[in-house]
């Protein structure tokens, strides 16, 4: 059959004047535009058939199982541990920071499990975007959109900032800030300019370097059972000096070493079988790395006693304080510079494959979206990003940054399974209030925590939530049952998770939800004055388009019957 080529219309003039009744018509329709794109849903096919045709350019399809394995342990190991571990021993959980890791682990492994499910349904690039955007609609999506990118650029920025320390340590460096150039003019906290991580996260190394890494994980893992002492695990005040509610406080910070799993599912375009690939390289890796943090973080504090331990670079500074062991800063400052290039490598690629998909969706330009035809990869994306994130790494320090990227990472983990359950079940309206109430009751639990109320009050909400989810599990029947690999034993797992994240978002300090409550605002602000006018606009073009596809058929189907009744 021979092709229709459709060509579409283009603008008159390059250069058209600003038409400001156009802009205000657009603003005061906005009620009307928001009533009917804010729960906008899209079905899976839609997402991955139709959507992807909007990148101009397929990505290609190259990537094994280990492929994807070594893409998540590789983009979490070196991002966090080497920021986090020392900060939280030392201020927060003490030496039972590798219980803190361990809770962290577990909750991480549970939404996991919910982001391999959803990306074997929905084999997309968009991760938890396109999950939360066929399910809850179009505003709830672009929130965990613009959360997961959120956390990417502050979790880059602050890792390539870590980047710095380490580096200065293997060259025989004593103080953090030596190659960090002191601007008295900017504010405190932006005032230590870091052009090495600034440079670094521009450049587009490509550093494949995962089995090393694992090496130097072994070789710090060993030292430090060798040279550490037991002893250093009760000193000065016990194995967790901050009680049990400063390990759950420091599972909640070390949960950004986590970061970087959902990124293994933003492949999910451009790899091979995925039945058997997703999920071995999501939850495999996952239960890899939190084996692999464990071990580090037991080691550290065997090695120093948790009230000495630095802030900055603790696993350099450990080893020098061990006699035979001190050539190890180097080594450490070293290997550790080269695993977070490797975890910044792994982050462009996710950060970069969400930005690609939101702008398919329109909700910022579709410039974003597009896909370089040779390389297969959003270059467009990822050079912007790699921008934002080199200038916010030369001038922000990591404290100011660090619980920010928390709390969006946890939001959107804790949307996922949420998610999850509502699409596998039937009876929509139970199913929303089943959600409704295990979030209440796990809120109540975790502000009982956070007040230190009486235990009675946890077993209140806490077997409040139990029974939960054992009434949902009998009385509401599966409505979609995958036809790949599906998270086990459900709704366990996901209430465990949304439990679970509900929890850990409660024990953060109150300036991090202060910033964030500003954070949201700049987003719903977006939302309203752009995104929901451009996908209001492209919906309404592309439905005209397929009208006037529609009504071409026609005439030429017509035109073909009269010339046949001709002849």
């Amino acid at each position: 059959m021979e092709a229709i080529n459709h060509t579409p219309r283009m603008p008159t003039s390059s250069c058209c004047p600003i038409n400001f009744s156009s802009i205000f018509h657009a603003l005061s329709q906005t009620p009307r535009r928001l009533r009917e794109r804010t729960c906008a849903t899209w079905t899976p096919d839609e997402e991955v058939n139709i959507m992807r045709l909007r990148s101009g350019a397929d990505m290609k399809r190259k990537l094994s199982w280990y492929d994807l394995v070594a893409l998540g342990v590789g983009g979490m190991l070196g991002a966090g541990v080497f920021v986090t571990t020392g900060r939280v021993a030392h201020t927060t959980a003490g030496p039972a920071v590798f219980i803190s890791y361990l809770v962290a682990g577990i909750s991480a492994l549970l939404s996991s499990l919910c982001y391999t499910e959803f990306s074997l349904q929905i084999p997309a690039a968009g991760g938890a975007f396109s999950y939360l955007r066929i399910t809850f609609g179009e505003f709830v999506g672009f929130v965990g959109g613009a959360n997961m990118l959120m956390e990417y650029v502050l979790s880059n920025a602050a890792v390539a900032r870590s980047l710095t320390e380490y580096a200065s340590t293997a060259f025989g460096g004593r103080d953090a800030d030596s190659w960090r150039l002191k601007m008295r003019a900017l504010p405190k906290g932006c005032s230590n300019l870091d052009f090495p991580a600034s440079v670094v996260e521009s450049s587009m190394l490509n550093l494949v370097m995962t089995i090393f890494h694992l090496l130097f994980f072994g070789l710090i893992i060993v030292g430090g059972f060798y040279s550490g002492s037991v002893r250093n695990l009760t000193r000065p005040k016990g194995l967790a000096p901050f009680g049990a509610r400063g390990v759950f406080d420091g599972a909640a910070l070390v949960y950004f070493s986590y970061l970087g799993y959902d990124s293994v599912s933003t492949m999910a375009e451009e790899i091979k079988n995925p039945p058997l690939t997703l999920p071995l390289g999501i939850a495999g890796s996952v239960a890899i790395v939190s084996f692999l943090y464990c071990l580090m973080s037991l080691a550290l504090s065997l090695m120093v006693p948790y009230n000495e331990l630095t802030a900055s670079a603790p696993f350099a500074y450990a080893f020098e304080r061990v006699g035979a062991w001190r050539w190890g800063r180097e080594v450490v400052g070293a290997g550790a510079s080269l695993g977070i290039l490797t975890s910044l490598l792994v982050a462009m690629l996710g950060q970069s494959r969400y930005l690609c998909v939101v702008g398919r969706a329109r909700l910022v330009p579709s410039w974003f979206a597009k896909v370089h035809p040779s390389t297969g990869t959003p270059l467009n994306a990822t050079a912007f990003l790699g921008t934002c994130t080199a200038l916010i790494s030369l001038f922000i320090e990591l404290d100011i940054v660090l619980e920010m990227i928390s709390i969006g990472a946890l939001l959107v983990y804790y949307l996922v399974p949420n998610a999850l359950i509502y699409h596998r079940y039937a009876r929509p309206g139970l199913t929303l209030a089943f959600l409704l109430l295990v979030s209440a009751s796990s809120f109540g639990f975790a502000l009982s925590w956070k007040l230190k109320k009486h235990w009675l009050q946890l077993a209140l909400f806490g077997g409040l939530a139990i029974l939960c989810v054992a009434c949902f599990q009998y009385w509401v029947p599966m409505a979609d049952r995958p036809r790949h690999w599906r998270v086990p034993f459900m709704p366990w797992p996901a209430a465990t998770s949304i439990f679970l994240n509900v929890f850990l978002l409660a024990t953060m300090k109150k300036r991090a939800y202060q910033r964030f409550v500003v954070w949201s605002c700049l987003v719903t602000l977006y939302y309203v004055l752009y995104g929901v006018h451009s996908t209001y606009h492209g919906e309404r073009e592309e439905r005209e388009g397929r009208g006037q596809d529609s009504i071409t058929d026609q005439i030429r189907g017509s035109t073909l019957t009269k010339h046949n009744i001709t002849r």
